[in-house]
């Protein structure tokens, strides 16, 4: 008989939908919604991923791979005490560069989040976490989350995936390595490096930098993954722990 080969841990693996099954809204049934008596207090995360070649030679849906990689550990391991909610990612947003798939004008990208938004608040939300993997939207979610708190009264909070040590710009990240890492982990293969500029012209050796070398190969790097995975999900948890503590607002002067 032979022996099966060793796998990782399944919950680091990339699939179509990453989440914790006890904090994923589309997983609840309306019962679920019913009984929840601390709908005032709960966060409800709202992540916002972009589809973009960051230079890693993974696919394009890398930052909702990692984002969502990242907030399914945090839940898992958030203390009972924490009503968490998390819906689906936004993926459409801005995307300035050739580099960037199916990007949507910033009107169009902020529409888009106040429309999320008010759905969560028409069910009985007011505490609203925009967690946000991509470096061309940061800037974007800080100007919905203030829109959002004037216009609808809602509490708003920004986290970016890079003030948690890992950040998908590619010129000013000083993590590239240990994401290249992490996704090669997480997608169990090697990164493809182009032998030579995309013959459409769409991306150039000019436009992005060199592809980083995972660390010591496939192998290391399916080891390296569940420990980055937990350093960020640990930090993650630490700031929606402090969200939660925060004061509620007063209500709105609308209301």
């Amino acid at each position: 008989m032979t022996e099966a080969p060793s796998q990782p841990p399944p919950s680091f693996l990339a699939s179509i939908c990453i989440a914790d099954d006890a904090t994923f809204w589309p997983w609840l049934k309306w019962p679920d919604f019913a009984r929840r008596a601390e709908a005032e207090r709960t966060l409800v995360v709202i992540p916002i991923t972009g589809l973009a070649d960051a230079a890693l030679g993974h696919p394009l849906d890398a930052e909702e791979v990692v984002l969502t990689t990242v907030l399914k550990a945090s839940s898992e391991i958030r203390p009972p005490g924490l009503p968490l909610l998390v819906i689906p990612p936004i993926r459409f947003v801005l995307g300035p560069g050739p580099h960037c798939a199916f990007p949507v004008s910033p009107p169009v990208a902020h529409a888009l989040i106040r429309e999320v938004a008010e759905s969560v608040m028409a069910a009985g939300f007011r505490r609203i976490v925009l967690f946000n993997a991509s470096p061309w939207n940061e800037d974007l979610v800080d100007a919905a989350a203030r829109d959002l708190r004037v216009a609808l009264g809602l509490q708003m909070f920004c986290v970016n995936l890079s003030a948690l040590g890992l950040d998908f710009h590619p010129a000013r990240s000083p993590s590239r390595q240990i994401l290249q890492t992490l996704l090669t982990g997480l997608y169990e293969r090697e990164p493809r490096v182009p032998e030579t500029d995309d013959p459409k012209g769409r991306f150039s050796r000019e436009q992005l930098p060199p592809v980083p070398t995972p660390w010591e190969g496939l192998e290391a790097s399916r080891a390296h993954a569940p420990a980055i995975v937990r350093r960020c999900a640990e930090r993650l948890s630490s700031l929606l722990q402090e969200i939660h503590a925060h004061p509620e607002l007063p209500a709105h002067p609308s209301k």
